[in-house]
């Protein structure tokens, strides 16, 4: 059986590039996310598959057998939404979370609405103390 090949990878493409294609709103709220996780994580925005903005690189397998890259950390403006890829345990920072303000989540993903709607010194917390505890693992 062939090995699934993963198609969130480090991409060429202009961080800069892609902002343009998403709405104004969405643009400037992923441009504070990327300074707060440079910031956080050393390392330059990059482009994972079509629409991931990441920091960072880590190599993970699985038990069956598939392996691959993955940012650290790192973003997507979606329909609607920002998704924040900055923990696989969102249940071990609920308290946080909540304090962060209106979101979702789910087996990795983080969920809010734009930066408006969320205590942005909060999420600052959040990005900061998830990347102190994961990569720790590492």
């Amino acid at each position: 059986m062939a090995k699934d090949t993963n198609k969130t990878i480090p991409k060429s493409a202009d961080v800069e590039d892609f902002l343009t294609s998403v709405p104004e709103g969405q643009a400037t709220d992923s441009r504070w996310l990327i300074e707060a996780m440079q910031k956080v994580t050393g390392e330059p925005p990059v482009m994972w598959g079509s629409s991931i903005i990441g920091f960072g690189k880590y190599h993970y397998k699985y038990e069956s057998g598939r392996e691959g890259d993955m940012p650290l950390m790192g973003f997507s403006p979606r329909k609607g939404k920002l998704t924040l890829y900055i923990t696989y345990k969102p249940e071990n920072y609920t308290e946080l979370m909540n304090e962060v303000g209106k979101h979702q989540t789910s087996k990795a993903c983080f969920y809010i609405k734009d930066l408006a709607s969320v205590n942005q010194e909060k999420l600052r917390e959040l990005i900061q103390k998830t990347y102190d505890e994961e990569t720790s693992k590492l």
